[in-house]
């Protein structure tokens, strides 16, 4: 039996509204609590919302807090690794930074996930409490031990534009929770309650620059023959005739919605995975999706892809996934494929990530 490896993980992302990263958090947690020989924790860098975190981990995780403001955090992590979370935590095999930047430590080994390069390509579009966050993950990749990132083509960006070598690199994909597999669409007082149309295409996903919503307003705009638009997140999202917003959705309500959608749009302009994508697919939605690397790993040949900034190949791309819901993939590839991203097999490749940093693969 493989020895018991303890490990920390930065629970941040787990507090307040999950988008991606806390989604992504969440699910690994929940997945590594399950496997015997590792022993999780996790940590949230806040000054006042830490104690929350014992709330929210998965029952056999314990919670630990670094109660110091996360701004001052990183303008100390900037400039060495003090102080080590382990000074607030106590003894580590491994630290895992969960959401790009990884924190101080002393003796532990350091993972870090990097799920996307969004902030180098367009720094401006930063919050400016992440002003600091390109020179943060820069240092962070060169001092970890292994670099997780959810696709291949994530990690091969990280390599060349964070100058790391491609070995210590580790692609852990993103997966799919098995209820999306028998999600069902609203039904009436659940459609009444979200203000959702009769028909409508779906954007799932927190409201962004990077997202390609202009992209997709226009082509909205331009083709009057389309259904309605509707924007299931935190926006705020475009206004305008024949859109709708709904909000940050519960779980169960977002897996109902996207089953009724008539197609899933992710007209990103980057992405280092597209959950949505998967998920869309496994409650058997088509997908419409922009082509570029991560999407086309993710969605494989079972998404209409398109040039970002097409608005005609985006309107055509939408009229045949709502006309001929199978005429890229059939229900049961669709299904099949995103069947093929699990959590646990997240989770396992992770443990291998963290086995490798403190050298005991």
């Amino acid at each position: 039996m493989a020895r018991s490896l303890s490990v920390l993980l930065d629970g941040t992302p787990l507090l307040g509204a999950r988008t991606g990263i806390g989604r992504y958090t969440a699910a690994l947690s929940e997945e590594l609590v399950s496997i015997p020989e590792v022993d999780t924790r996790a940590v949230a860098f806040t000054l006042r919302g830490w104690r929350r975190l014992r709330h929210v981990l998965p029952y056999g995780a314990r919670a630990r807090g670094m109660p110091v403001a996360a701004r001052l955090l990183r303008m100390a992590w900037l400039r060495s690794d003090f102080p080590p979370v382990e000074l607030f935590a106590g003894p580590t095999d491994v630290v895992h930074g969960t959401n790009f930047v990884l924190p101080g430590r002393l003796r532990a080994a350091g993972v870090v996930t990097i799920h996307d390069l969004a902030f180098l390509d367009n720094p401006a579009e930063l919050a400016p409490s992440d002003k600091d966050l390109p020179a943060l993950v820069r240092r962070g990749a060169r001092r970890a031990n292994v670099i997780c990132t959810p696709t291949a083509a994530v990690a091969d960006a990280v390599a060349e534009r964070l100058d790391v070598s491609r070995d210590k690199i580790v692609v852990t994909p993103l997966g799919v929770n098995p209820a999306w597999f028998t999600a069902r669409p609203p039904d009436d007082e659940r459609r009444a309650r979200l203000g959702l149309p009769a028909r409508y295409l779906l954007f799932a996903g927190a409201a962004g620059p990077r997202k390609g919503l202009d992209w997709l307003t226009r082509t909205h705009d331009a083709a009057p023959d389309l259904p309605d638009l509707v924007f299931a997140g935190p926006g705020p999202f475009p206004r305008g005739a024949r859109r709708f917003q709904t909000g940050y959705l519960s779980d169960v309500d977002l897996r109902t919605v996207v089953a009724g959608a008539s197609a899933l749009v992710l007209p990103s302009r980057d992405e280092g995975f597209g959950l949505p994508v998967l998920e869309a697919m496994a409650s058997d939605v088509p997908v419409v999706c922009t082509d570029i690397p991560a999407l086309r790993e993710v969605a494989g040949e079972c998404a209409s892809l398109v040039p970002y900034g097409d608005v005609d190949g985006l309107a055509e791309a939408l009229r045949t996934a709502v006309t001929d819901p199978h005429a890229v993939a059939t229900s049961a590839s669709r299904r099949a494929h995103a069947a093929n991203f699990t959590w646990r097999t997240c989770a396992e490749l992770t443990v291998g990530a963290y086995r490798l940093a403190s050298g005991r693969h």
